[in-house]
């Protein structure tokens, strides 16, 4: 029985394995050679493409998406390169652009990277905070959380006993898209600490201030008075020698802050003769806040004033002053250039 058994059994052909062994060798190259093809040809894009990654988003998702975009056609083999590669688990959220030219590989390379599309708010120096909230809930790529009026809200952010006028740096700041304006303030908030506390380490001997908040608002009315950067020290020097000679600030911008909304453009002599927390032409001393955002270099000026004995200065009318030792002098300016503007005109 056993014998016949045997018998039944086919003689192995070692020539037709051989030849299946062959085949699948050839298509397991040829299946490699294609797979290796396609995560280095580029991805299907005539025209920049922008693809945003949210939190929790996994490869494969964002894969289907791009088929669907009609942006690849290996899905297959991009998902595979992404669990063979291990870097399909290591993507970071946020805004990409995608080039025409890109390969698969180099799309989960920015992906792991995490090399996303930065937007840009510029805060200007000498604009009040509000113009600063504006500008950053006006940038379309800002989620907006905070209300400008609501004082109470912005001080409870920053932190701050006062409203937090002139608190916050201007600078070009860089941030991805759906940052919100609470986050970009604070950051605005922190690198103007950071200035001035670096700027008052520096700081002269012997100014009238006993913190930096004090030179903040000596800076802030420094950044509205100076059309020419090379006046900032003189302009510092005159108000710092007004300090500390007991003579009033005089200066109006201050004045046209505390007006507000009310100011039209044109400031009068009922102005200056209007009661105000910000009028230094009736109050000693320094306004309670800053009037505006002040930059490096106004910071700079008001903790290294100009050495020079000047107390006055009046606007030539081309963005430059003239400066004046005594009254004397500076009414004659006055009349020269302010009377004379004023006939001009």
């Amino acid at each position: 029985m056993l014998t016949n058994i045997r018998k039944k059994v086919l003689p192995i052909n070692r020539k037709q394995i051989l030849l299946w062994l062959y085949i699948i060798l050839a298509c397991s190259i040829l299946r490699g050679i294609f797979f290796f093809v396609h995560i280095n040809s580029p991805l299907q894009l005539d025209d920049e493409y922008s693809i945003e990654v949210v939190p929790g988003t996994t490869f494969n998702r964002l894969v289907t998406r791009l088929t669907n975009a009609g942006i690849t056609e290996f899905a297959f083999d991009i998902r595979l390169y992404g669990r063979l590669s291990g870097r399909a688990d290591q993507i970071k959220a946020g805004e990409y652009l995608l080039n025409p030219g890109m390969t698969h590989r180099g799309f989960l390379a920015k992906l792991v990277a995490g090399e996303v599309v930065t937007h840009q708010v510029i805060l200007v120096e000498g604009w009040t905070l509000t113009q600063a909230l504006n500008a950053i809930q006006s940038n379309p790529m800002v989620t907006t959380t905070l209300d400008p009026d609501d004082q109470p809200q912005l001080q409870g952010l920053l932190n701050t006993p006062n409203y937090p006028e002139g608190m916050v740096f201007p600078d070009t700041y860089n941030f991805s898209r759906g940052i919100n304006d609470a986050d970009l303030l604070v950051r605005a908030y922190e690198l103007m600490q950071s200035v001035l506390a670096e700027e008052w380490a520096a700081r002269d001997v012997g100014l009238p201030y006993e913190t930096p908040y004090e030179a903040l608002v000596m800076a802030s009315i420094i950044e509205k008075e100076t059309g020419l950067a090379s006046e900032r020290e003189q302009i510092a020097g005159v108000f710092v020698r007004r300090l500390q000679r007991g003579m009033r600030l005089q200066t109006d911008p201050t004045v046209i802050y505390g007006l507000g909304s009310a100011f039209d453009g044109d400031l009068t002599r009922a102005n200056l003769r209007s009661p105000s927390a910000y009028n230094t032409y009736l109050n000693s001393g320094l306004p309670p806040t800053p009037i505006a955002l002040p930059g490096r270099e106004s910071i700079f000026a008001s903790l290294h004033p100009d050495q020079g004995d000047t107390l006055y200065f009046v606007a030539r009318g081309d963005g430059s002053h003239y400066f004046s030792s005594n009254l004397e002098e500076h009414e004659r300016a006055v009349e020269q250039y302010q009377l004379g503007l004023e006939q001009a005109l």
